[in-house]
């Protein structure tokens, strides 16, 4: 049993972008848990603004995203290692999702209640987060590369 589990991990990590695909997703329902707490919160208990709890809720879910894809995600990318200056690229190529997230929001609360337009804003964050994360933040460093993989 143990001989088929590490065979599977073997080829699972063989297909590097349906792996980094999963373990964000994973990564972001822990994420989305922790957004979706803060946000309740800030909206309810404390009635900040919808926009205002939105992007407190994200930017609580963001850090923690960042560590946790640095150290698993991302991490032959990042050498897991945490650094300030990937953090900020982080939070800035996030600040795009943030506001994806945010005009979804808006607009999906006209329609549904604003917990299930919460969920969709979600949803529309996760596309836009993944893609700025594999293309922008924790992009292979070509420098590494040969010649001939940088084409």
């Amino acid at each position: 049993m143990k001989l088929i589990f590490y065979r599977m991990i073997r080829i699972w990590r063989s297909l590097p972008l349906a792996s980094k695909l999963v373990s964000f997703a994973t990564i972001g329902l822990g994420n989305t848990v922790i957004d979706l707490f803060v946000f309740t919160i800030a909206y309810k208990a404390l009635e900040l603004p919808l926009i205002a709890s939105n992007i407190l809720a994200w930017l609580v879910a963001v850090s923690g995203s960042y560590a946790m894809n640095t150290l698993f995600t991302f991490r032959a990318e990042s050498g897991r290692v945490l650094r300030r200056r990937d953090y900020f690229t982080f939070i800035a190529s996030g600040f795009l999702g943030v506001v994806t997230a945010t005009i979804a929001l808006l607009l999906f609360s006209r329609i549904v209640p604003v917990v299930i337009a919460k969920l969709g804003s979600i949803f529309v964050s996760f596309v836009v987060n993944f893609t700025m994360s594999k293309f922008v933040v924790f992009r292979p460093n070509l420098a590494d590369k040969p010649d001939d993989a940088k084409a």
